[in-house]
């Protein structure tokens, strides 16, 4: 068997890329579409995924093309961003932007279940089984490896996440000295459609609307909460209602008290980043090319744009059966540089910069959230950078 693309990771990256490759070439039969196989049994093997996604307004406009867009998601209409304990804050509205949502809030699961469903109707040759590889390369064709099959591709994607080798030295890696806590709570005074981000002394604590559960259970938001790994460990220990009236004390009573409404989850945060995500036909994109902070919910969006602009840039190689992926690759890398760049700073540099312990620095962020509130100048181009991305 040969390929045009092979892609490693089946995940809402890999497979947003598959679809996009396949309505871009006549053989879609050969975009290869590598995933462990036990994503294949869909919903339930998804189903122990607890995270909660926020996808941006571009990312709504890129999934609703491809037929992708999950039902049932929770608009963004307004974020608040303030700091525990520091004057300022600043509010931004969909209304300020001419955009329906600024973004939607899902379950991880709904969006990998409208994917799979849209993949189904590709024509894309999806393979699961076990861990797929590059075994070597081939007079410029990697050769890929799974389960003991081979086949050669003129062009394969890293998408898979989790594959950083932290000892590359011009990679970026860093421990933020934080971990995430990420649940379900229900608050007794909720504001529909909107997102909160307050920062502590410890890291950012998120409250974005939920999706109604059954019997219209309204009222419900995704937490995450960042804080020293210590307070994590705590706060995941403690019975429901501790958990709950610790949150309203770092929170406060905007949204009125607070109930669990799900388990618990804790995973560690840190900064993945590789410098150079192209290497001869070879390309990483998604959370293979970078792992964010999870502040402003910026790193499945990055991996959206990502797969957009590759799909663009392989569309030669589809079209020219004597096209060569390298130089293509090499061009897609260049023109992600800005984006990347920037939205990994964004998210690295705001939870390190609140949580300094540092009056002045604290000080000088609330005068900036402030300035951000009171000029809509100022803020638009943070707004569009998080709701849509550099799309060079």
């Amino acid at each position: 068997m040969q390929a045009d693309v092979t892609i490693l990771g089946g995940g809402p990256v890999g497979a947003t890329l598959a679809l996009l490759l396949a309505r871009a070439t006549t053989r879609p039969g050969r975009i290869v579409l590598c995933r462990p196989r036990r994503a294949a049994i869909a919903p339930a093997a998804t189903a122990a995924d607890p995270r909660s996604m926020a996808l941006n307004h571009g990312s709504r406009v890129l999934l609703k093309s491809l037929g992708a867009w999950p039902a049932g998601g929770a608009d963004i209409l307004h974020v608040h961003v303030s700091q525990q304990g520091r004057l300022g804050r600043t509010h931004i509205s969909h209304a300020d932007f001419g955009v329906p949502a600024l973004g939607t809030v899902l379950p991880y699961t709904a969006i990998v279940d409208a994917l799979d469903a849209a993949l189904a109707l590709s024509g894309v040759t999806i393979r699961a089984g076990g861990p797929a590889a590059v075994l070597r390369q081939e007079t410029g064709a990697p050769v890929i490896g799974q389960d003991g099959d081979e086949w050669t591709t003129r062009a394969c994607v890293h998408a898979e996440g989790g594959t950083f080798d932290h000892q590359a030295r011009n990679d970026l890696h860093r421990d933020y000295g934080q971990h995430a806590v990420l649940a379900i709570v229900r608050a007794s005074r909720p504001r529909p459609g909107w997102a909160w981000e307050r920062f502590t002394a410890e890291g950012p604590l998120a409250l974005l609307p939920y999706p109604a559960g059954p019997a219209h259970d309204t009222g419900r938001h995704a937490l995450v909460w960042c804080c020293r790994p210590g307070h994590a460990e705590h706060l995941a220990a403690l019975d429901d209602a501790a958990f709950a009236d610790a949150l309203g004390q770092t929170f406060g009573t905007r949204l009125g008290s607070f109930a669990a409404a799900g388990p618990r989850h804790r995973y560690p945060l840190g900064i993945n980043l590789r410098r150079h995500v192209a290497d001869g036909n070879i390309v990483a994109i998604g959370n293979a090319a970078q792992t964010l902070h999870p502040v402003a919910g910026q790193g499945m969006n990055l991996g959206l744009r990502d797969a957009a602009r590759l799909a663009e840039s392989l569309a030669p190689l589809l079209r020219d059966p004597s096209a060569h992926a390298a130089p293509l690759l090499a061009s897609y890398a260049r023109a992600r540089g800005a984006d990347r760049w920037l939205t990994s700073g964004l998210t690295d540099v705001m939870p390190r910069i609140f949580a300094t312990g540092l009056a002045p620095v604290e000080h000088a962020c609330g005068l900036a959230l402030l300035g951000l509130d009171m000029s809509r100048t100022l803020r638009g181009p943070l707004a569009r950078q998080l709701m849509e991305g550099l799309r060079a």
